[in-house]
């Protein structure tokens, strides 16, 4: 029986295509995206869960070559140019749907909708010679956090594979705030939250079940509402963790726009 290989790996994305577009802002965000390229290693295909697409129920995007999804608005016209011609694996995503029917997820294909920049933007920076296939896989529309907990755990089924399951989110998500302040001013409720949610991902202290409730129960975490006023960038981390089923083997904290943003790899054995 073939050793676990499956990773899950939580990132920041950052703001729009910023990152590809050469912005300071994003600096320490795209040097640590290029090195996690590095250092992990080429995966056999992509699963990325992305804060940029609900749905009633799970889709998947599995055609063999999927458009890209220009999903932003009142960037350079550069920002519309950009190209990241990744193949598609129907395969996988037929395992995916059948995994995911056999732990009573609703799930299905999705045909049309091409990979939206919470998938192209940081796998550009990863992995830039978009040659590793990838599939993208939906939230669930009403952003319930033990739903996305339990889709993390029915992809536990596929965890004997090379797969990388990224959830492209961003721990750090208040608009009006990247903005409202001087750039570098500290923000204490910021840094309260993601202290938290480091100790929560990542204590090997903390039991299982309670690092469960901490996710299930996030808007409970110091200062949760102000870091995510909606949860749509927080939930990609609660399928990666319900992957994972352990506390995270690595973290990581970046300056992004001017606030404290985390990242965390589950892998197996560690």
């Amino acid at each position: 029986m073939s050793m676990p290989r499956a990773r899950a790996l939580y990132i920041p994305h950052g703001g729009g295509p910023l990152p590809l577009l050469g912005d300071p802002g994003h600096a320490e965000l795209v040097g640590g995206l290029r090195g996690l390229g590095r250092d992990l290693g080429r995966p056999s295909a992509i699963l990325v869960v992305s804060a940029h697409w609900e749905e009633p129920e799970v889709r998947v995007i599995g055609g063999p070559a999927p458009e890209l999804l220009y999903d932003y608005y009142g960037f350079p016209e550069e920002a519309y140019r950009i190209r990241y011609p990744a193949p598609g694996d129907p395969a996988l995503a037929g395992r995916i749907l059948e995994t995911l029917s056999a732990a009573g997820i609703p799930a299905r294909p999705e045909e049309a909708r091409g990979f939206d920049h919470g998938v192209f933007v940081p796998l550009a920076l990863m992995y830039p010679g978009a040659d590793v296939p990838c599939v993208q896989v939906s939230l669930i529309r009403g952003l319930e956090p033990r739903a996305h907990l339990d889709l993390g755990r029915a992809l536990t089924a596929l965890q004997g594979e090379d797969l990388l399951i990224l959830g492209s989110g961003f721990s750090f998500h208040n608009m009006r705030e990247f903005f409202s302040a001087a750039p570098g001013s500290p923000d204490p409720r910021n840094e309260a939250f993601q202290a938290w949610l480091t100790e929560t991902c990542a204590s090997p202290d903390l039991p299982a079940g309670e690092r469960d409730r901490r996710l299930a129960e996030w808007e409970r975490a110091p200062h949760a509402r102000y870091c995510h006023p909606r949860e749509e960038h927080l939930l990609p981390l609660h399928v990666c963790a319900g992957f994972g089923g352990r506390p995270a083997s690595r973290s990581w904290s970046w300056t992004v726009l001017g606030k404290k943003a985390s990242a965390f790899l589950w892998e197996p054995g560690a």
